[in-house]
């Protein structure tokens, strides 16, 4: 994945995603966000698990904002979003949306999530190696 492309992850809306309404929890736009987070960094080449299991060191979200814009319902299919907004010695700031999927695209929630690098055994800032965004 080249510096300034956006990931894509399409997702689709199962009941247990939904309130009483059909209508998604709010919360579980974080857990699509997160899911998306995820793939992301394995597009990168990241292994989350031997990262954790050899290396020790582990991402935690720090921040997270969000505007709720329009909501997904049961049956949908959405396309949630990450891309590389910024990066400091030990952390990163990812840039995701969530799009409803379709001609329109109509962008049902906009945000930022901060996460940091740590030691797993300290819980301590550690450098973002350069090896991930390719970048220093």
């Amino acid at each position: 994945m080249n510096d300034g492309e956006i990931f894509r992850l399409p997702i689709r809306v199962y009941y247990e995603d939904t309130d009483a309404q059909g209508v998604v929890y709010y919360a579980n736009y974080f857990r699509f966000m997160e899911r998306a987070r995820t793939e992301w960094l394995g597009s990168l080449g990241v292994d989350m698990a031997r990262l954790q299991d050899e290396e020790r060191r582990i991402f935690v979200v720090a921040a997270v904002r969000a505007t709720f814009h329009a909501p997904a319902r049961l049956g949908d299919t959405v396309v949630v979003t990450a891309s590389l907004l910024g990066l400091t010695r030990a952390s990163f700031d990812i840039e995701q949306k969530i799009y409803r999927d379709g001609t329109d695209g109509e962008l049902l929630v906009g945000g930022t999530v901060k996460a940091a690098y740590l030691d797993a055994d300290t819980m301590r800032p550690k450098r973002v190696p350069s090896s991930i965004f390719g970048k220093r």
